[in-house]
């Protein structure tokens, strides 16, 4: 890839046992040897450890939830963009890829480069809608049945045997093997993430992901395939090795036709014991394990700021097939001085270079 000097903001900085993938993302800008430009972080909360990691952003500026609307966020971007001088923004979170798609004609008209799936494409791929892929792609969709009222339940074992999971429109996923675990499960999703509940057939196996990007038209600009080999007590991968494996690869191919995706995404699939594989979630963006790619030599976060900014990628395939990543822990040092700011000011500036 050529040189490459944007000024490029990521969100996602949340790096707890559960992370946001935007330190990943951020770790994988910054191991591209030809990325010479700065990095703005974009955070929700003042305690938000990537704040604080002094090799990760240039600047950090928290922005508003997602649930305080599409017009706060855009006016707090512009003011992000006098400031700082963005050229393009990567969403990595599920939950405010809503707002940035409502907002990719204004980001626009500010000179400020996306590369964004449309919302029909999302709403596609939603686990709520996931059943409406089976016939376009060659693999099993588990059964899925979207509740809004868990009087519901009490009748679902005609449709969905036990055991199954209730999950969220965005996050979480509880099993239940009884009407009375998938009551408690329900109203505990419910209190999380609000309506709709998804219930979803369990299926038995080893859990595949994949990170891919979409061009848009229908192509794979590049993918990754990976197994997990540790998972935490909420099931999220610790650890991971990059495999090959054709037929994920296939499957891959065959979504990104289907969906005609554009940009990021995961794909989440199970192998099961006979050798079959079933479609589990399509997620609509980076996973927090992304930087995988990078060290496997596929840099997605890399192409996907590049043809944010209208570059030119050329599709990727090959990577360091038994490349692994074991995630790690650790407690690093803050000053109150740096919390005052970002808590007070609601940004943190170190950058000698930012727009004024």
């Amino acid at each position: 890839m050529s040189s490459f000097n944007s000024t490029i903001a990521v969100t996602g900085l949340n790096a707890t046992d559960n992370p946001g993938p935007g330190v990943a993302v951020i770790r994988s800008l910054r191991a591209d040897p030809e990325f010479h430009g700065r990095i703005i972080g974009l955070a929700y909360d003042s305690l938000e450890p990537g704040i604080y990691a002094a090799d990760l952003a240039d600047d950090v500026f928290l922005i508003p939830y997602p649930s305080q609307g599409s017009e706060a966020l855009a006016a707090r971007l512009t003011e992000i963009q006098k400031r700082a001088g963005l050229d393009v923004v990567i969403p990595t979170l599920d939950a405010e890829l809503p707002l940035f798609i409502s907002l990719e004609g204004q980001l626009a008209d500010m000179k400020v480069g996306t590369f964004l799936p449309t919302r029909d494409q999302l709403d596609l791929r939603s686990k709520a809608h996931l059943a409406a892929l089976r016939g376009k792609v060659e693999i099993p969709v588990p059964a899925t049945k979207v509740i809004n009222d868990a009087s519901e339940l009490y009748e679902i074992h005609r449709e969905i045997s036990y055991p199954f999971f209730l999950k969220g429109l965005y996050y979480g996923a509880y099993r239940a093997t009884s009407v009375d675990e998938a009551v408690h499960a329900f109203y505990r999703v419910v209190a999380q993430w609000g309506l709709p509940v998804i219930v979803q057939e369990e299926v038995r196996g080893d859990e595949l992901d994949v990170v891919a990007v979409g061009d848009g038209r229908g192509g794979l600009v590049g993918a990754v395939a990976m197994r997990k080999t540790f998972l935490t007590d909420k099931g999220k991968g610790w650890a991971g090795i990059a495999i090959h494996d054709p037929v994920l690869m296939r499957l891959t191919e065959q979504l990104m036709g289907a969906l005609r995706w554009r940009g990021p995404c995961e794909v989440e699939v199970v192998a099961t014991k006979d050798g079959g594989y079933h479609l589990l979630e399509v997620n609509p963006r980076f996973p927090a394990w992304v930087y995988l790619s990078a060290g496997a030599g596929i840099n997605l976060p890399s192409a996907v700021a590049r043809l944010a900014a209208g570059h030119e990628v050329k599709p990727m395939r090959d990577y360091r097939v038994g490349t692994m990543f074991v995630r790690i822990s650790l407690d690093q040092i803050a000053s109150l001085e740096d919390f005052e700011r970002i808590t007070t000011y609601g940004e943190l500036r170190r950058s000698a270079g930012s727009a004024q």
